[in-house]
């Protein structure tokens, strides 16, 4: 599976430079995000503007994605999806389920947003 990662401060941009997701290339990228999680990034962005497929297990592996990041307090967008990608991922339902948006900068700005959004529930926590 070819695919660039670019590593910023709160956040990782996860691209894969493949057509397909399907069920030769989902168990890396499973493997890839849990590898990513494990080094202790807790935001992670799947660019998926290059992928125009995908298939059940590329599905499983953005409900890994989502699973693993969301665990302690992180998030996982996907951003850029291709039409047919998003119509599969809406006859699955799992547009209500992921964190979906229209490019980079709204993923910067959402983890952003979530980042300032945990914090203050940490100061709520604290003082209650």
């Amino acid at each position: 599976m070819k695919y660039s990662i670019d590593k910023k401060e709160q956040y990782v941009i996860f691209t894969p430079q493949e057509e397909k997701l399907d069920s030769l290339l989902a168990p890396v990228l499973k493997s890839e995000l849990l590898t990513i999680h494990a080094e202790g990034f807790e935001n992670l962005v799947l660019d998926m503007s290059e992928v125009k497929y995908v298939d059940s297990s590329g599905l499983s592996a953005l409900l890994v994605g989502d699973r693993e990041f969301g665990k302690n307090g992180g998030v996982f967008i996907i951003s850029g999806v291709q039409d047919h990608v998003m119509k599969l991922l809406k006859i699955s339902m799992l547009d209500k389920k992921l964190n979906l948006v229209g490019s980079l900068e709204e993923a910067s700005e959402a983890i952003f947003m979530h980042t300032i959004e945990s914090g203050e529930e940490e100061e709520e926590e604290e003082e209650g």
